[in-house]
């Protein structure tokens, strides 16, 4: 005699409900063997440097002792190739970046190292940002070796300089969050360009800053009119963008 008939109704339900606890749950979807590797290797490279940084941020260490701590994390931890993909004293002419980052012989980044105590700032990004655009490099690190800052440089007059990531290794964040942000700057993710996808995203989800909105033309013309009644004075839309360019559209009004 079947369920069904034992029970009725509620013997089909129960049935149903064995069926269900027996069928095989989707297999969710792994990640591809590289990125696997890649996290793997920055876990246990966050947790290697953890205390050598916390030393030099103690005894607040000099740049050239940064550097070398930097020089390691970028190799065993984010995976470059200490001869292949970097270059020390990079040159442009004439004066020279810290870092100039290759992959399969493209410059793709260019990474500034500050002293371990420093607290990074606009002023530190304006030297290597001047690299960037006269290399037509779209991307710009700067570190102080517990903070990671990644820059977007999108071309234009002025060249617009966003942050598109930033990261504390000494911070409170768990090993995972940082590992997740870090991904983005290991070899294996930048040269998929994965960083590039990312920065598409966070662009199009972020609301314009009030330096961005005073730019754009509409806004201007709004000001450039008022700006006529209030003084008298008659300045072309065009004109009155350009200088608002050159003196709200800077990294610091931006991030």
């Amino acid at each position: 005699m079947s369920e069904k008939d034992v029970g009725g109704s509620d013997g089909g339900v129960l049935a149903e409900a064995r069926e269900a606890k027996t069928a095989k749950k989707p297999a969710s979807r792994a990640a591809p063997k590289w990125e696997t590797e890649a996290r793997e290797r920055l876990r246990a490279g966050l947790r290697r440097f953890g205390k050598p940084l916390a030393d030099l941020a103690a005894r607040d260490a000099n740049e050239g002792d940064t550097r070398l701590l930097v020089t390691d994390f970028l190799c065993e931890g984010l995976g470059f190739d200490k001869y292949a993909d970097l270059t020390t004293e990079y040159q442009v002419k004439g004066e020279f970046a810290d870092y100039g980052v290759r992959i399969d012989r493209e410059l793709i980044a260019f990474i500034e190292v500050k002293r371990v105590a420093t607290k990074l700032a606009p002023k530190h990004l304006r030297q290597v940002e001047m690299y960037a655009v006269n290399e037509g490099v779209e991307w710009v690190l700067l570190t102080n070796g517990a903070v990671w800052q990644v820059y977007h440089l999108t071309g234009g007059l002025p060249v617009e300089v966003n942050l598109a990531l930033e990261v504390d290794l000494l911070g409170d964040q768990s090993a995972a969050q940082k590992v997740n942000q870090l991904f983005y700057l290991t070899r294996e993710s930048l040269k998929r360009r994965q960083i590039d996808e990312l920065w598409k995203t966070k662009r199009a989800t972020t609301p314009a800053s009030l330096a961005q909105v005073l730019v754009a033309e509409p806004v201007a013309e709004e000001i450039r009119r008022e700006l006529r009644r209030r003084t008298g004075h008659n300045i072309e839309t065009g004109e009155l963008v350009r200088l608002l360019r050159e003196t709200v559209l800077r990294p610091e009004c931006l991030s």
